[in-house]
């Protein structure tokens, strides 16, 4: 039996005068055609119906994509022989190509012809084999780029939160240049220039539109990246730390922020025009380094198990700070007095909190636990207790009054950390009866 066959042609960057004579030939020889999207300019000369409807009834391009994969391949296997039509070429950022060629049940073949990216190097003026130019999908740009210092052509740029989201993956200023790139090969092609801060703003993208890149600053994702690969065979190769999990690391995670703490002491303490600021410095980016590889550790321990990467541990913090930030990201206005109510109200909003006291650590240190709940107390507006009759005093007095309060506990035989986690505790319960 003859194994279903899809011939896959391309539709060319722009209109039907630039489809190549081998696609006009197939299009007239095979009958049974469907276009991925009626969405181009050179759609009609299929003359086919198209998979639009996947992308109105899908949340996701994958979801999109595996969808009209399963439709044509089908369609393959009840007509026997598919014309599928992608606009540009077949070969270049065409997924559903990919999942196509990966299908064993069927016979795929791909056609060249010309891609969005032929036309651009015209307009762009730019040699990309001289240039070591790289073509990535605006999608994926956030990991596709990672550790990249240009020049990329960066392709799928269709609607704005898709340029806002490679605007944010890269801290750029307005020295950072982007040519804007749409509708090549039409009459009303355009190509503009823009500061990387206005990349989302004064753009109004289609699904024609791309961007040319030419360098970027120095990368964050590649010292990253590399890290990532040392942390991962350390965990397969070094004894010790194959034999790691995340009980047996609390404890380096505990000493590894005490001495970046440290490390952050001796800094304040020493004046910037002395000799030894420098090594101060030196000494805190040691500390950093080894807490992070505990970030890294822990994150890779999650991953073997399927629960998250520190890439996703990035991604979740860059999510949640942008979601914090409305006066930054947004159109809220907020004053400093503002902010502290602002934050404690969206973070219990987003854990579903019933109280600001909620998601305080229970084992942290009684001090370091009473401040939190007299600060998150403060934000929100809540009465504090007052410092009585003490009168205005500095870090020595006041560490100074701390140990005479340790002494007199000692002195009476009761335990100052436990008393003072006990009324810290009670003024937590008390803020809760008022929010209830």
């Amino acid at each position: 039996m003859t194994r279903p066959r899809i011939d896959i042609i391309g539709l060319g960057p722009a209109g039907p005068d630039l489809l190549t004579a081998g696609t006009l030939a197939l299009i007239d020889a095979i009958p049974v055609r469907r276009l991925r999207t009626s969405r181009h300019p050179a759609a009609a000369a299929v003359d086919a119906p198209s998979f639009d409807h996947h992308y109105e009834t899908h949340d996701t391009f994958d979801a999109v994509y595996g969808a009209i994969v399963d439709d044509v391949v089908a369609l393959a296997v009840a007509e026997g022989h598919v014309l599928y039509a992608v606009p540009g070429s077949p070969a270049v950022a065409e997924h559903t190509v990919e999942l196509l060629l990966q299908r064993s049940d069927i016979d795929v073949v791909t056609h060249p012809a010309l891609s969005f990216v032929d036309l651009a190097w015209v307009a762009l003026g730019v040699d990309p084999i001289a240039d070591g130019v790289r073509i990535v999908d605006g999608h994926r740009f956030s990991t596709e780029a990672a550790g990249e210092r240009g020049p990329l052509l960066v392709s799928q740029c269709h609607d704005r939160q898709i340029l806002s989201d490679i605007k944010l993956s890269i801290d750029a200023g307005p020295e950072i240049t982007v040519t804007v790139i749409q509708r090549l090969g039409l009459v009303d092609q355009q190509i503009a220039t823009v500061a990387w801060p206005d990349l989302d703003r004064e753009i109004e993208p289609d699904h024609l539109t791309s961007l040319y890149i030419p360098s970027l600053p120095a990368p964050v994702g590649a010292a990253f990246s590399q890290f990532a690969v040392m942390v991962e065979r350390l965990r397969s190769e070094c004894p010790w730390d194959a034999e790691q999990d995340h009980a047996t690391l609390r404890r380096y995670l505990l000493e590894e922020s005490y001495e970046t703490l440290e490390a952050i002491d001796h800094l304040v303490d020493t004046p910037d025009d002395s000799e030894a600021i420098g090594e101060r410095y030196a000494d805190l980016q040691e500390e950093l380094g080894d807490l992070l590889y505990q970030i890294f550790f822990h994150s890779i321990l999650a991953d073997e198990v399927g629960w998250f990467d520190v890439a996703d541990v990035a991604q979740g913090i860059h999510d949640k700070l942008f979601e914090r930030h409305p006066h930054v990201y947004g159109d809220v206005e907020a004053t400093l007095e503002d902010l502290p109510a602002q934050w404690e109200a969206a973070k219990k909003l987003e854990k579903s909190r019933d109280s600001v006291m909620d998601g305080i650590p229970a084992a942290l240190p009684a001090l370091l636990y009473a401040t939190k709940v007299q600060k998150k107390a403060a934000a929100i507006g809540h009465r504090v207790p007052d410092s009585g009759s003490l009168e205005a005093a500095d870090e020595a007095a006041i560490g100074e009054l701390l140990f005479s309060a340790v002494a007199l506990a000692r002195e009476l035989g009761i335990d100052a950390e436990s008393a003072l986690r006990q009324r810290a505790v009670a003024f937590a319960d008390e803020v809760r009866d008022t929010e209830s």
